[in-house]
């Protein structure tokens, strides 16, 4: 019979990469524990991201993988997920009580950003995390109905200090639209929406999160910049359509976040495909490959591709995003893929790279 070592056991497992980290799991920093019992083996990996819907079937594919080496008679693979605070930009502090913030944006408006937003923020909790969601679309905040808050529901007040977030499907949820009446519009100057959003992320009391979603309003403006130099974002998520002009503002999107030192994390593709719902048949509406064509430009990951959907848009407006109105759907699958691909970025420290200083001069 043949002695098992820890040689022959990295050696294993480095025959397998873990898809969202694109590594073998020794590579990758995940082994925490190997320990050899005559013929039983039994291993501890820890995942930086969250994983819940991914980890057992890992752990069932790296057991078999172990229990065919020469002397194993019964292998024990364990999967734990920790997640950790990574770091942000420099000479921003910390968030109170939120690990990761990960800022979800477009160029423009009409992309399906808020939609994204809200079912990436599900998609984490679903994974295991501790998740909340700011709507920082000031001027059209739309997280509320997304996730079936009713209307002129108002956040309580703690030491008369603190916002206490509202909870929805597992979700802590915070916008300026549980602060002000639903028909009355925002009628603000740049320098009160800025300040409107700090107050918001931080006199919000958010109960030990691992991951804080911010909903953007579209554009590269004041709310932007004061996001990158206020807050502490560990990545940014690029949302756009095929169609040329969502992509020519999307690429200005993605160019602010590298100048302000935030790392890009990927880009979501929406409305990528039409299905007629009575023939099937496919049309690209907007484009096609587009959202490929921007992550392949700028060297960033595709994150989702997803079609153009009434399923979509209807959940979304009722209050039960895809995500938990039709979990075991391809749509949701595919926004849990994201969610799990996003997270594993942040463990890995984003994507660094050398970026220019800014200057802003007056003439």
């Amino acid at each position: 019979m043949s002695t098992i070592t820890r040689q022959a056991v990295e050696a294993a497992l480095r025959q397998y990469t873990d898809p969202h980290l694109n590594q073998d799991p020794v590579s990758a920093g995940c082994l925490r524990e190997v320990d050899i019992q005559g013929g039983t083996v039994h291993v501890r990996l820890v995942l930086g991201y969250a994983a819940g819907l991914f980890k057992s079937g890992w752990a069932q594919m790296l057991q078999m993988a172990l229990e065919n080496l020469d002397g194993v008679e019964r292998a024990q693979v364990q999967v734990d997920c920790l997640i950790e605070a990574h770091k942000a930009q420099d000479q921003v502090p910390a968030l109170a009580n939120v690990k990761n913030v990960i800022a979800v944006a477009s160029g423009k408006g009409g992309v399906g950003k808020s939609t994204t937003a809200a079912n990436l923020a599900l998609a984490l909790a679903r994974e295991g995390a501790k998740v909340g969601i700011l709507d920082a679309d000031i001027y059209g905040p739309s997280q509320g109905i997304m996730f079936g808050i009713p209307e002129g529901t108002r956040p309580q007040v703690k030491d008369q200090k603190w916002f206490v977030p509202l909870k929805a499907h597992g979700v802590e949820v915070m916008s300026m639209a549980f602060l002000t009446d639903e028909n009355t519009p925002v009628v603000w100057r740049g320098p009160m929406v800025s300040g409107a959003l700090i107050q918001l992320i931080t006199q919000t009391a958010w109960d030990d999160l691992d991951y804080l979603v911010v909903d953007m309003p579209p554009g590269t403006g004041d709310i932007q910049l004061t996001l990158a130099q206020k807050v502490p974002v560990a990545g940014a998520v690029i949302v756009t359509t095929p169609q040329d002009l969502a992509l020519l503002d999307a690429k200005k999107g993605v160019e602010m976040f590298r100048k302000v030192n935030i790392p890009v994390l990927g880009v979501v593709e929406n409305m990528a495909v039409h299905i007629c719902s009575n023939c099937g048949h496919a049309e690209h509406l907007f484009g096609e490959g587009g959202g490929e064509k921007l992550a392949a430009q700028f060297g960033v990951d595709l994150l989702a591709s997803l079609p153009l959907s009434m399923a979509i848009r209807m959940q979304s407006d009722g209050g039960k995003p895809t995500t938990i109105a039709d979990p075991e759907s391809q749509i949701a699958m595919i926004y849990q893929e994201t969610a799990r691909n996003v997270g594993a970025r942040i463990a890995q420290g984003g994507m660094p790279q050398a970026m220019p200083s800014i200057v802003i001069s007056e003439d």
